[in-house]
């Protein structure tokens, strides 16, 4: 089977299972697991920020940082389509007790005339505008990234406002490698940032969330409090390092990949519209004559696992775990559809 269902299906490799076994570990709700001391203060000193905290999901993450972040009848801005909105079961509103203003921004991102104008005033009957989440890069806007003077604007804008700005950065990496931005100048831009491991870099689990000292302080309470306290788990942490030293700049195959997929499906008899590929995502329309759910059907009998994104949407996501060869049978049966139709 070609799972392109996401970039979360990819399974260890060798390589990566070996450093898991050997891995040094402690208790680390005791913070006496050396190997995950070692990766929350490798990605610190990346994204040049004091401190980080090793977290289950890039969700917990998230959800961490809009917590520390806020208190209750505060409000948080961001895109209509970010995941934190989607695709956290409205965690903002149960752990945090705070409203969310969902903004219709530009192809997934927003821009610092967003913010500016999504304000609430100083009123009793409005919550107060607190934080900013930017999602870098957009998964429901077919991978779309930010460029450096946009994220400049808005973090100019939220610190004379005085908003804590906070990255889900849940594929960050492929939004460097796809604009060629530096981790020390991201870090210098936010106030937390949510790295995530288990997507491009290829790790079965984690996350990792940065900030400052005092932020990731309250953060270790937050992850305890929600659950997140774990014990041996530089075993996991060992494959975060892993991945930082094997997999980044790999994901240029990946975009690459991600590149060939939209070439095949643009003018494409069943497909009606390709969002532009910027990373590993290829969101694609199907024709009025198909149902998503249907095409899945039909692509799964072929041997390719994909996924639905609405009724008449769909989701690709390349990883390491896929080849050129089966780019090129993806292709293949594509137009073999395709034909059908003729």
């Amino acid at each position: 089977m070609i799972n392109l269902i996401s970039d979360t299906v990819t399974k260890p490799s060798k390589g990566m299972l070996d450093a898991m076994y050997s891995a040094k570990v402690g208790d680390d709700v005791f913070k006496e697991d050396p190997t995950v001391i070692q990766l929350e203060e490798r990605l610190a000193d990346m994204f040049k920020q004091e401190a980080a905290l090793f977290c289950p999901s890039g969700t917990m993450a998230n959800q961490i940082a809009i917590k520390a972040h806020t208190k209750p009848l505060d409000e948080m801005l961001c895109d209509i389509s970010s995941h934190v909105y989607q695709f956290e079961v409205g965690g903002y509103a149960f752990h945090s007790q705070i409203a969310v203003n969902p903004i219709h921004g530009q192809d997934g991102l927003l821009n610092a005339a967003h913010i500016k104008s999504n304000i609430k005033a100083e009123f009793d009957w409005l919550p107060r505008t607190s934080l900013v989440v930017l999602e870098n890069s957009a998964n429901r806007a077919g991978g779309n990234v930010y460029e450096a003077q946009d994220i400049l604007e808005i973090s100019e804008i939220c610190k004379s406002l005085q908003l804590k700005l906070h990255l889900d950065g849940a594929r960050i990496f492929n939004a460097m490698i796809a604009t060629g931005m530096k981790a020390d100048w991201i870090g210098s831009q936010f106030d937390s940032i949510s790295v995530c491991l288990s997507k491009g870099l290829g790790c079965p689990i984690g996350s990792v969330l940065i900030g400052s000292k005092e932020f990731i302080k309250e953060s270790r309470r937050i992850r305890k409090v929600m659950g997140g306290g774990m014990r041996q788990v530089g075993i996991l942490a060992a494959a975060g390092l892993y991945a930082l030293d094997h997999n980044i700049e790999r994901l240029k195959v990946d975009h690459d990949h991600a590149k060939q997929l939209e070439s095949c499906l643009v003018n494409h008899k069943m497909v009606s519209k390709v969002l532009p590929v910027k990373t590993n995502i290829v969101i694609f329309q199907l024709k009025e004559n198909w149902k998503a759910d249907d095409f899945v059907l039909n692509l799964k009998k072929a041997g390719i696992n994909s996924s639905a994104f609405g009724n008449n949407s769909l989701r690709w996501v390349t990883h390491l775990d896929i080849t050129k060869e089966m780019i090129n049978q993806t292709c293949d049966v594509m137009d073999q559809m395709g034909n059908k139709l003729s």
